[in-house]
């Protein structure tokens, strides 16, 4: 096969301001740490990194687990990571659904030979409590599993009833926390959760690419208690603990420049301090609210239950959801989410997690998406960057 090679253009995507579901905007040092030479994965310089980056993690995760580490795939990599290691065939597992990545969840307990207890609740809404407790009335799982910040409908999941209800049940609990971990409170110990998923490229602020994770000691003990080995030999955590353990026993070529950038997104988060940082989030998603709600639009989840990472904003009736998308991207560089599976056509998915996470950005998007909404002949109030304002002066 013949090229020519003035076909391939440099690599130039040009500025954007990343406020979809994810990834979020990288900080300039994490891509200068992840531009550092690349050494050997068993050098002792990178074994020094891993060491650092594991303590991190377990900053982050608000967590003492020894087996935290990041396992080297995306979030989703995270998900099946977790669900291989603790799930073998024939033992129950329930899934609350009420959004995309729960439902994705029950199809990887299918594949590993799970029996499924599905609680299923509304898209939008978080899942009742009482719901979980009546489905595993009688019986027996081995696992709860459940999204804490669900990305698909920007739903923010209380974890405290489930984990009690768990516990009772003599169960694991399993949580996604792919769009909370880094922006909001996830209480890995306090709550009582067993193992924890996320991904590094949203409220983390690091190029997509690693999963951290974090198994606690009863996770451990059902992971060395398994009657049939794990499936995966990619994503053992057996073997893996033991890479990324004192033995660092061989099991694959980690991506030393992603574990770089990875140990640098981590420092800028310990330098800012988790609660500065939560507060950071969560005064940004009060003031997108303000203004959103004050041009006459309306948020999709309940106050109560909103992620301030994640914020679903329904679509107008007879607004053409792609062209307000294209036009922020083309006329202001902003990038923003439409909707997964049922919902597509009906929000817009916008996030304020990490670095994109700033009063700069939410009122750019404001004053975007209302330019945009008043040229296509759509009536919405003024006072949106007014709104905001008074949110950021109170504060």
């Amino acid at each position: 096969m013949d090229i020519d090679i003035h076909d391939f253009r440099d690599i130039d995507p040009g500025d954007r301001v990343l406020m979809g579901p994810g990834p979020s905007n990288v900080p300039a040092r994490v891509i200068q740490a992840m531009s550092a030479p690349c050494v050997g994965h068993l050098d002792p310089y990178f074994l020094s990194v891993m060491d650092e980056t594991q303590s991190l993690l377990r900053f982050l995760f608000q967590t003492d687990n020894p087996l935290t580490i990041p396992v080297s795939g995306t979030g989703s990599a995270g998900m099946e990571t977790c669900f291989v290691n603790l799930v073998e065939p024939g033992e129950e597992v329930v899934v609350g659904i009420n959004g995309f990545f729960g439902t994705r969840m029950t199809d990887i307990v299918r594949r590993v030979g799970g029996q499924l207890i599905r609680v299923d609740g509304e898209w939008g809404r978080a899942i009742d409590p009482e719901a979980v407790r009546r489905a595993v009335q009688g019986r027996s799982p081995k696992l709860f599993a459940f999204v804490h910040a669900e990305t698909s409908t920007g739903v923010c999941q209380p974890l405290e009833d489930i984990a009690s209800i768990a516990h009772e049940s003599g169960a694991l609990l399993l949580v996604d926390m792919v769009t909370s971990l880094g922006g909001m409170e996830v209480g890995v110990d306090s709550i009582g959760i067993d193992a924890a998923y996320s991904g590094t490229q949203k409220c983390i602020s690091c190029p997509p690419g690693l999963a951290p994770i974090s198994f606690s000691p009863a996770a451990v003990k059902a992971l060395d208690s398994r009657k049939n080995p794990v499936a995966s030999l990619y994503l053992d955590m057996s073997m893996l603990r033991s890479y990324w353990g004192p033995e660092r026993k061989y099991h694959h070529t980690a991506p030393i420049n992603m574990v770089y950038a990875l140990r640098e997104a981590l420092r800028i988060v310990a330098e800012e301090g988790l609660e500065e940082r939560f507060a950071r989030h969560h005064l940004n998603h009060k003031a997108l609210v303000a203004g959103i709600e004050a041009m006459g639009l309306a948020m999709f989840v309940p106050e109560p239950e909103r992620l301030p990472t994640l914020n679903a904003i329904r679509i107008p009736d007879g607004v053409d959801d792609m062209k307000v998308r294209k036009a922020l991207l083309n006329d202001f560089g902003i990038e923003v989410g439409g909707a997964l599976g049922d919902l597509k056509g009906q929000i817009w998915r916008v996030g304020l997690m990490g670095h994109s996470s700033c009063r700069k950005n939410v009122f750019t998007f404001l004053s975007g998406l209302e330019s945009i909404l008043r040229s296509q002949g759509v009536k919405v109030r003024a006072g949106a960057l007014e709104a905001a304002s008074a949110v950021y002066a109170e504060a």
